[in-house]
């Protein structure tokens, strides 16, 4: 991704709480992930959680990172984190990632904002930024994610509130990328075949995950991350500062070795 179309997603997102990055994701990955769902959901056994927000007939699988290829490929993608940096910065983290299959039937999400349990005043500077991967077309009858444009800038929503919306219509391979301030939720399925995303959501270096990545992923599998990876899932340091251990980081404990400047070292 060139800097210029970049420029044009982070200031979509600004102004608008959301952009779409078209046949952002090569079909060989798409079909690779959706096969990888596929044994995860038979080897695993997942079914729907059965709640009004996690869906009745929506099939979820966490922490896809535990699972190993192809699914590292994801948070590091070329045409999707350069956004992400642009939105928060290049100290952000990994928050989840996980798969949002919605089958036929289910109803549509309750309306909410990502960060809405967090106790900041709105607006506020974007703290949260999330991407929903299309791994099948994404269609308003299928159960696209419904979103309220702009609503970045307001408080939050009330939970389970009547909301005037618009469908992420998107075509497999494409990526949807929001400010985690944005309401929005999954839509209703109407049609008889699921609609499959990978929802890869992404915090401010300051904020705490979503998902335990360092109690949740096997130091022995992160040892195998590439540097970029092992900064992402939480063992880098925030600013030479949060996160460190005796003015190490993380990465040295768990790789036997490496560099890090801490902020006292930083004049």
């Amino acid at each position: 991704m060139d800097e210029a179309t970049r420029a044009q997603h982070v200031e979509a997102i600004r102004r608008d709480g959301y952009t779409i990055v078209e046949d952002a994701i090569a079909p060989d990955l798409v079909d690779g992930l959706n096969e990888a769902l596929a044994r995860l959901e038979r080897d695993l056994g997942a079914k729907p959680a059965g709640n009004g927000f996690e869906g009745c007939r929506t099939v979820r699988i966490y922490n896809l990172l535990a699972h190993g290829a192809p699914f590292a490929e994801v948070p590091v993608h070329a045409s999707v984190l350069p956004i992400v940096e642009g939105v928060l910065d290049p100290g952000c983290l990994i928050s989840s990632l996980s798969s949002i299959a919605i089958d036929p039937g289910e109803t549509a999400q309750p309306i909410h904002a990502d960060d809405q349990v967090i106790p900041l005043e709105k607006p506020h500077a974007p703290i949260v930024c999330n991407s929903m991967w299309a791994l099948t077309d994404f269609t308003e009858a299928n159960g696209a994610t419904r979103l309220v444009p702009g609503s970045h800038r307001e408080p939050n929503p009330e939970y389970g509130g009547a909301y005037e919306t618009i469908a992420a219509e998107m075509p497999k391979g494409s990526v949807l990328l929001w400010d985690g301030a944005l309401w929005h939720g999954g839509g209703a399925n109407r049609t008889d075949r699921r609609r499959t995303g990978i929802a890869m959501n992404y915090c401010a270096g300051f904020i705490r995950q979503q998902e335990n990545q360092q109690l949740g992923l096997d130091p022995r599998l992160v040892k195998g991350f590439p540097p970029r990876l092992q900064e992402l899932v939480g063992y880098g340091v925030y600013r030479g500062l949060i996160g460190h251990i005796d003015k190490s980081s993380p990465a040295q404990r768990l790789n036997g070795g490496g560099e890090f400047r801490s902020i006292w070292e930083g004049g």
